[in-house]
């Protein structure tokens, strides 16, 4: 304890404590100024841009719905058009290309760790 001379003093509301030592308990971690000194030095908070999983999410409900709409028409008349049916393939390329942009964000946040 000598090597520590400086002191931090900061408030917290109760609840905020009770997930403190939650975590400090799933971290195997019962020194709760080991555990903040630690965090404090070498944790990190990712902040995730949902904006990429939102448009995949547009997407597939897109895609839900055409897909939907040829089935009930196949149903009706028994025939379908090679016009809806590659309509389908580019819109599941689009949701391919986004999910694989989306997976690209999260390899590059995995290794800046």
């Amino acid at each position: 304890m000598r090597d520590y001379t400086d002191r931090i003093r900061i408030w917290i509301k109760p609840e905020h404590r009770k997930l403190i030592e939650k975590k400090m308990k799933q971290a195997g971690i019962r020194n709760m100024s080991a555990y903040i000194r630690k965090m404090a030095i070498d944790g990190y908070i990712i902040r995730l841009d949902t904006s990429d999983l939102r448009e995949i999410s547009r997407l597939l409900s897109i895609n839900s719905n055409n897909l939907n709409q040829i089935a009930k028409r196949a149903n009706e008349t028994g025939s379908i058009y090679i016009k809806d049916i590659n309509e389908l393939k580019d819109q599941q390329e689009e949701i391919h290309d986004a999910l694989r942009k989306v997976y690209e964000s999260f390899i590059s946040i995995y290794d800046k760790g």
